[in-house]
């Protein structure tokens, strides 16, 4: 009987470990800060979501009077091992006036294909209801659970 709840509480605990240690950043997330690499700090609105596979971005950059200035929207799939966010760019829409020390951007629009589409990895920093995203440009992005598939 010992033995039995002994390897009962060993695969339980292995279980939970195993559960904690997945992360799970499936659902809609709001950013709430646009950090530069050089340390400003602009003003965004929008939402990125993530389901099992994809991930798809719609947010803007806005002004003093939070008048949208820049946007971009974007999606394609992604990997996520631990701490490394893999985003694979299928989609992308973007451009816009200066904004902070952001300069003016001509509008673009692109379709690629699984084989013509460029990558970009990134850190993340995650719990249940924050994630921030340090991308390879040096700026960062931090969001709030807005919804999703929390465990």
């Amino acid at each position: 009987m010992f033995k039995q709840i002994s390897i009962s509480i060993i695969l339980l605990l292995l279980f939970s470990c195993q559960t904690n240690n997945t992360q799970n950043i499936q659902g809609a997330w709001k950013p709430e800060t646009y950090l530069l690499k050089d340390r400003s700090q602009l003003q965004v609105d929008g939402l990125i979501f993530f389901t099992e596979t994809d991930w798809t971005v719609l947010f803007f950059v806005l002004d003093e009077k939070d008048t949208p200035q820049k946007g971009s929207g974007e999606g394609g799939t992604y990997t996520l091992n631990k701490n490394q966010l893999v985003f694979t760019h299928n989609y992308h829409l973007s451009g816009g006036n200066p904004v902070g020390n952001l300069s003016a951007s001509p509008l673009k629009m692109e379709i690629k294909n699984a084989a013509e589409a460029s990558t970009e990895n990134c850190t993340i920093e995650f719990n249940q209801n924050n994630l921030t995203i340090y991308f390879p440009s040096g700026n960062s992005m931090t969001f709030q659970r807005k919804s999703g598939f929390q465990k």
